[in-house]
């Protein structure tokens, strides 16, 4: 992997997860370390289909994983690049601000969400989207949010400097996924994430809705819950929200 990334920016486009795959799927061999960046996206997706708001100002971001075959399980890296969100969001608040991991990776600011991540696979590339609330905080009907600049009450730096150090803490834990044992990055994951008994709704793709209790996660970085009135369960995809005040 280059240690400078390769990075490309257009003004506007749908989706840069998208373009990224249009590419990849096209034949083209994308490397590692390379980015595209928008300096605003009009079909931006989230986890479950949903649309995600994203005016200029904020950065919108994707890059490939081309996987190997040596690699990890390649689910865990929903946790690798949630860990280089988080690195490189904790890097530009003001210090000792209340930040949480939420399962696998939405980083979130004392319960609002700053940074989403959706991954996306063709054959053996993984396209990485990463959206950061830099200067907006867009309004979503289901959960709270927040931006950089409102954590901050100013924030001097744009997405096209934002973007070189994300890079950096993305090519950092993607070598050290791959070069030490999975059990230190999940150890890592694990430190700035749930605690444990934590409260949780988990809505699957079909809509279904599990209540639960945080366990952990399992060797391939799937969330254990023990959900109410049952037995613990392993869950390898849903949307979670935190449940502070339902009670068992």
């Amino acid at each position: 992997m280059s240690n400078e990334p390769l990075i490309e920016v257009v003004e506007e486009t749908g989706s840069t997860n998208a373009d990224l795959l249009a590419r990849v799927s096209g034949g083209e061999t994308v490397p590692d370390n390379s980015w595209l960046m928008a300096e605003r996206q009009t079909g931006g997706r989230g986890r479950l289909g949903r649309k995600w708001d994203s005016p200029k100002g904020n950065l919108l971001c994707s890059t490939i994983v081309n996987l190997v075959p040596d690699d990890p399980a390649p689910s865990t890296l929903s946790l690798v690049v949630g860990l280089a969100v988080f690195e490189t969001i904790e890097g530009l608040l003001l210090p000792d601000t209340p930040m949480l991991l939420k399962w696998p990776n939405d980083v979130l600011i004392d319960g609002a969400k700053v940074a989403g991540i959706l991954l996306e696979r063709h054959g053996q590339s993984v396209v990485v989207g990463v959206g950061m609330n830099l200067s907006h905080a867009p309004d979503l009907p289901d959960r709270k949010t927040t931006c950089i600049v409102y954590e901050n009450g100013k924030f001097e730096n744009g997405p096209r400097s934002v973007l070189p150090i994300l890079a950096h803490h993305l090519a950092e834990r993607l070598a050290m996924w791959r070069e030490a044992p999975l059990s230190d990055t999940l150890l890592d994951w694990t430190v700035i994430s749930h605690r444990y008994n934590d409260k949780m709704r988990i809505t699957g793709a079909d809509g279904e809705v599990m209540h639960g209790r945080y366990r952990g996660i399992d060797r391939e970085g799937a969330l254990r819950v023990r959900p109410i009135g049952g037995r613990e369960t392993i869950v390898h995809a849903g949307d979670v929200t935190l449940d502070w005040h339902d009670k068992e």
